[in-house]
């Protein structure tokens, strides 16, 4: 596989300001992250809750710039995150929405018109999807997120704490879809907090820490080492 995104020494801050004229204080999220990612791998992403594995995907999906160190795709491609609340802009329909998206991602906005209807189809969203997004439902909005992703097809897809997110019907369809993804060529990152959907569905994992990698390899092992930190 060749090598598609390199990541050094790779840091986010967060600057809070509480109140006008007083020093920001200053959160990292991500501190000294080095990884790699290889085309047409399947990575799945762990750790406890506020170790900066969000912030990673948004920094993997274009949303944010390293504070510091260097994070560099080596070669060009349409990336899709996949997270709840993400990438739609709220007084805009569903329709509008999943229009634009594609366009960021590179498709015309011929190319996304001629798809439209089979966003709407897959998503079943029905007439709400002519309805403003900030009037979703959690799921309507993964719907649609899910649903414009894999009508647009990016090289690399972005999957944050989705695969449980849904009624039945949806999840079975799009499990369906993940599974034929996580098999074919693209390039997916996945993050779960469950230990089986990255054993099952991923051919390497990292284990991230207070924002630094800790664990790299086999799902299976570093799985393993992050369970008995748990302890």
């Amino acid at each position: 596989m060749s090598l598609l995104m390199t990541a050094k020494e790779v840091g986010v801050c967060y600057r809070l300001r509480k109140q006008m004229f007083q020093k920001p204080r200053e959160i990292w999220a991500l501190k000294s992250l080095n990884f790699e990612i290889f085309e047409g791998e399947k990575l799945g992403i762990v750790g406890r809750n506020g170790t900066g594995k969000s912030t990673l995907m948004k920094l993997l999906g274009g949303i944010f710039e390293p504070t510091r160190g260097t994070l560099k795709w080596h070669h060009k491609k349409h990336v899709q995150l996949l997270s709840l609340g993400v990438g739609f802009e709220g007084s805009l329909t569903g329709r509008e929405n999943a229009i634009l998206n594609g366009m960021l991602l590179g498709k015309s906005r011929k190319a996304m018109l001629e798809r439209v209807e089979a966003i709407k189809d897959y998503s079943e969203l029905g007439v709400f999807f002519e309805y403003p997004v900030n009037t979703y439902s959690s799921g309507m909005v993964v719907r649609l997120g899910f649903s414009v992703a894999m009508e647009s097809d990016p090289d690399v897809l972005l999957l944050d704490e989705l695969l449980g997110v849904g009624d039945a019907g949806f999840l079975t369809k799009s499990g369906k879809t993940l599974t034929e993804k996580f098999q074919g060529s693209k390039t997916v990152l996945l993050i779960s907090h469950d230990p089986g959907q990255i054993e099952s569905f991923c051919t390497r994992a990292l284990w991230i820490e207070g924002g630094m990698v800790v664990a790299d390899g086999k799902p299976k092992d570093v799985i393993a080492r992050y369970n008995a930190s748990l302890k």
